[in-house]
């Protein structure tokens, strides 16, 4: 029996309620708040967030069969433990990944510190998250923006740095889990369409692009997505 565990990332409130719409979609499944968001210390790197994320997963009975469902950070810890631990893992859908160092708009890094210091850099910083939320409905979103505040910019710098960090090139060959991979095509921060590369160097893996849909497809199209996912679910199931 699989079961689908939902890894959030820095954006979309740094916390698990990013997946609001796939926890009351999916009975049973998981959605922790990594380390760092709300409560306790962040890791150093992905393989910090990887280990974890299994520990938290092994203390709650859940050693195979896992779908991991990975958004931005959280893409990249699926795809580490898929790799990292082939053997329990099931298949991965990964939203808005690269397996490079991501390339960033000159002062990304220096909004989020600015934003801890200065209130007018607060402000502008909570404006462009709000801005990067323009697909969401508006409920979700003040949720979502209210996480943002407790969570806070230095959080999302020091995941950013994280993300930045994450480079699998030489092992994305070595991928035995079957792969979804889901974009929303009009993104207003316009990142590089990482997943392509991803795609190409995957036989068999399926990449969805979502019109309508930004930075967040799963909070943003979540019919599509959890569609999709489901798919992903009965092909294991069969």
């Amino acid at each position: 029996m699989t079961q689908l565990v939902f890894i959030h990332g820095p954006g979309a409130g740094a916390c698990s309620d990013g997946f609001a719409y796939q926890l009351s979609h999916f009975p049973g499944s998981l959605a922790p708040d990594l380390p760092g968001h709300l409560e306790g210390s962040p890791c150093a790197d992905v393989k910090g967030y990887t280990e974890w994320l299994r520990g938290w997963l092994w203390s709650q009975g859940h050693k195979r069969d896992l779908v991991l469902v990975g958004f931005t950070l959280g893409a990249c810890i699926g795809l580490q433990y898929a790799l990292d631990y082939p053997e329990e893992v099931a298949a991965l859908a990964l939203m808005t990944v690269a397996i490079r160092p991501k390339q960033r708009p000159a002062g990304a890094y220096q909004m989020r510190l600015d934003a801890t210091t200065d209130a007018a850099s607060y402000q502008k910083w909570l404006e462009y998250q709000e801005h990067a939320l323009m697909f969401v409905d508006q409920p979700l979103r003040d949720r979502l923006m209210a996480r943002h505040r407790e969570v806070g910019p230095l959080s999302q710098y020091q995941d950013l740095v994280v993300i930045d960090a994450f480079d699998v090139r030489d092992r994305i060959g070595d991928l035995k889990a079957p792969l979804l991979l889901i974009r929303g095509i009009d993104d207003p921060t316009q990142p590089p369409e990482y997943e392509l590369e991803i795609q190409q160097q995957i036989p068999g893996s399926r990449y969805l692009k979502l019109k309508g849909a930004g930075h967040f497809p799963m909070a943003e199209r979540p019919d599509e997505v959890n569609r999709a996912i489901g798919e992903l679910v009965a092909t294991l199931n069969r």
